[in-house]
């Protein structure tokens, strides 16, 4: 009886809860987690952990997303992947490409260029090599943008603007118009497209798409900047009066930090700036927290229910780190599995090891709150 007993508690504490407002997680929870598969995606264009990755984000936005109108955002970012897979092929075959290749697929008439225009060409001939480079490249873009959608699809916008440190709340009333413009033009087009088809208007096509392309973009526009305009209204941004020099001395150390931290990253990410980029990228996390530390003797305003950081949140965002450390290190152990060869042209393998390394990009769909059913859904139909 205690044995059972023991266990059913333990079977509840792992399932998920389901979300509230007190235990849902944290807004900078879901984004560490989604740029951690975007840096895993930056270092492979092998097309089938490309499309694990894919699969992952996809799998998590499912799993957890809600019925708010940032959530909706994940199905445009996967239509604007595909279209950058195209753009890319179409820019190879118009434009050439440095990749060399012996299987010609056509050739097209060829624009002859000056001389100082070497090594740049329009047209001529395209080969399969070509076309697999490019394919794979424009996969590896792709997966990046829809790594991206799945964190604008999980996090609420507002929570994560509040959340920013003091020393940023200048940088507040920008942050808020660039994150939320892609949510509310998602919500705009849904909102025409419906009233379109009320009105028995076609919401497909060419034709379609430019009628409410112009309304969509303005109106996105300007719910963003209504919305930074009644932050600014509500005394956003205001801070203390500090001495010049500790203004001056948190200018210095959040600048100096986070361009220490994207000249580490790209070393990170780069081929050969492995050396000086782990370096570099701890001096500059140490530098930009020390800066946004002091920075917030600044704050005169108090935070209504802060964003806690409990077990679950730190979970969702290891889950996130260990993908993207797992992905560095097999492309300094293993490169030739995550960068498959075009010449001479090889089929992708699928590495085991780096692939069972993003499935552990699943653990949000089980540690993460379950958001509650929609109301309006689960209601009986009469």
């Amino acid at each position: 009886m205690t044995r059972s007993t023991g266990t059913a508690r333990l079977h509840r504490a792992l399932l998920a809860p389901e979300a509230t407002r007190s235990n849902a997680l944290p807004a900078g929870a879901w984004w560490l987690w989604a740029l951690g598969l975007a840096t895993a995606a930056s270092r492979t264009t092998n097309p089938l952990l490309l499309g694990l990755l894919v699969g992952v984000a996809g799998y998590v936005v499912a799993a957890r997303r809600t019925d708010a109108p940032w959530a909706r955002s994940y199905g445009a970012f996967l239509k604007l992947g595909l279209f950058v897979v195209g753009v890319r092929l179409v820019f190879s075959v118009f434009l050439g490409s440095p990749i060399p290749g012996t299987h010609t697929v056509f050739t097209l008439p060829e624009v002859p260029l000056p001389d100082w225009a070497q090594g740049v060409r329009i047209g001529g001939r395209v080969t399969t090599e070509q076309l697999v480079f490019a394919l794979y490249d424009g996969a590896k873009l792709a997966t990046l943008l829809i790594c991206v959608g799945a964190a604008n699809s999980l996090a609420n916008p507002a929570r994560l603007l509040k959340s920013l440190p003091g020393a940023l709340y200048e940088a507040g009333v920008a942050v808020v118009v660039a994150m939320t413009f892609a949510p509310n033009m998602v919500a705009d087009v849904v909102r025409l497209r419906t009233a379109r088809r009320l009105r028995g208007r076609a919401t497909g096509g060419v034709g379609a798409v430019l009628q409410i392309g112009l309304p969509v973009l303005e109106g996105a526009l300007e719910r963003s900047v209504a919305v930074a305009a009644s932050m600014d209204a509500r005394g956003y941004g205001r801070t203390a009066q500090v001495p010049p020099a500790v203004r001056l001395t948190t200018n210095a150390l959040t600048l100096g930090g986070l361009l220490g931290v994207c000249a580490g990253t790209y070393g990170l990410l780069a081929v050969q700036g492995a050396v000086y980029g782990l370096p570099l990228l701890l001096a500059g996390l140490v530098a930009a927290l020390a800066g946004l530390r002091l920075g917030g003797r600044r704050s005169v305003r108090t935070r209504y229910r802060p964003d806690r950081w409990g077990v679950r949140a730190w979970l969702v965002a290891g889950s996130g780190a260990v993908v993207a450390a797992a992905m560095i290190w097999a492309g300094s152990a293993d490169p030739a599995a995550l960068r498959p060869g075009v010449v001479p042209l090889t089929a992708p393998v699928l590495p085991l090891w780096p692939a069972a390394a993003v499935l552990a990009g699943l653990l949000p769909a089980v540690v993460a709150p379950v958001p509650p059913p929609n109301s309006r859904t689960s209601k009986e139909q009469p």
